[in-house]
């Protein structure tokens, strides 16, 4: 297994996405971990699981919520 990590933060248009170049790593066996994904929302597959990072004056919060089959399995393992 692979991990790709991408911050899209400084996108300022979905088309961006294009360029970087990413449909070479677009197969089995590489895990996407997507800052900012709500920058491509256009162009990027839905997720299979979907991480929540939450900072307030009393601490900090991480949710995870599946999105999908896959996404169920994997929260599964987690928690197992």
């Amino acid at each position: 297994m692979h991990a790709l990590h991408l911050d899209l933060y400084r996108l300022q248009d979905e088309s961006e996405l294009e360029a970087l170049g990413l449909r070479d790593w677009a197969q089995s066996g590489y895990l996407w971990l997507i800052e900012w994904p709500d920058r491509a929302a256009g162009r990027l597959p839905a997720p299979d699981l979907r991480v929540t990072l939450t900072a307030s004056m009393q601490g900090h919060e991480i949710t995870v919520a599946a999105a999908t089959v896959l996404g169920e399995e994997w929260l599964a393992r987690a928690q197992a």
